[in-house]
């Protein structure tokens, strides 16, 4: 898929990514470098990170591996630190980490593993990348959050993740209030299908349980999109790239949807 990128327009930036080791994170991480930021890239898998920056690297962009676990407050703060001596004050923060699947009431229940990871792990790391923005206000700084389609409406046996992803848009809401005299803009994006592991995870669940085929539920679950199509990460990217944009400059507190007319 040919994607336009602005060259150089984050030229001097620097932008940390949590998940950055596959998926949308990478995505995003390409995306960013490929447009002249420098980008620490975050995530419990040192391996995946390590793929992830030498990609960019091999395309002549400036990237740095810090592996942490975003459910640590120690581990987050200790890497955004590390962000910060490698590559100097954060220009934007992209909190894109997060664990999917359902969860059921019992001991086995996944909801608190859930919300600790998605929402509180999320706003650990923006309150850690808050600490070394860079205190040129005449330049707005960025957080943005990856949340989801389910953060909108829910689905039975996904508690735990509804509840989380949509507990972001309100954490978004009020800490872009809170740091609008900081001139630090704070915006969401909440995704449809996007061709990742964690979403071929869902179909082959969805298949599974209706007994059918991967490729029958690929296409009962497309045939509810407008589009018909699901979105690419680098679709995710884009929108990344002009949320930390002075094209966007207007925009605070808002949730974004990328879901090919999913739902309107």
């Amino acid at each position: 898929m040919k994607l336009e990128v602005y060259m150089a327009r984050f030229k001097g930036k620097h932008v940390l990514v949590t998940g950055a080791g596959s998926g949308i994170g990478k995505a995003i991480s390409l995306r960013l470098s490929q447009e002249g930021a420098c980008v620490s890239l975050v995530s419990r898998s040192k391996g995946n990170l390590e793929q992830t920056e030498q990609e960019i690297q091999s395309k002549g962009g400036k990237a740095c591996v810090i592996p942490a676990d975003i459910c640590s407050l120690e581990q987050i703060n200790e890497a955004v630190k590390g962000s910060f001596d490698a590559f100097g004050p954060l220009s934007a923060v992209v909190a894109n980490s997060g664990v999917g699947g359902p969860n059921s009431a019992g001991a086995e229940d996944r909801f608190k593993f859930l919300v600790e990871t998605n929402l509180i792990g999320t706003y650990q790391t923006l309150r850690a990348a808050q600490k070394y923005m860079n205190p040129d206000r005449k330049n707005a700084r960025h957080m943005v959050v990856i949340s989801s389609c389910l953060a909108r409406f829910g689905v039975p046996g996904y508690t735990g993740y509804c509840a989380s992803k949509a507990g972001l848009l309100g954490l978004v809401r009020a800490l872009a209030l809170e740091l609008a005299s900081e001139q630090i803009q704070v915006n969401a994006i909440c995704p449809g299908w996007v061709e990742t592991d964690m979403a071929r995870e869902g179909l082959q669940m969805m298949a599974n349980e209706l007994q059918m085929s991967y490729d029958e539920a690929y296409s009962q679950a497309m045939s509810a999109v407008p589009l018909g199509f699901m979105n690419q990460p680098q679709d995710i990217a884009g929108m990344v790239s002009w949320l930390i944009s002075t094209d966007a400059r207007g925009v605070t507190g808002q949730s974004l949807d990328i879901n090919a007319g999913s739902w309107m």
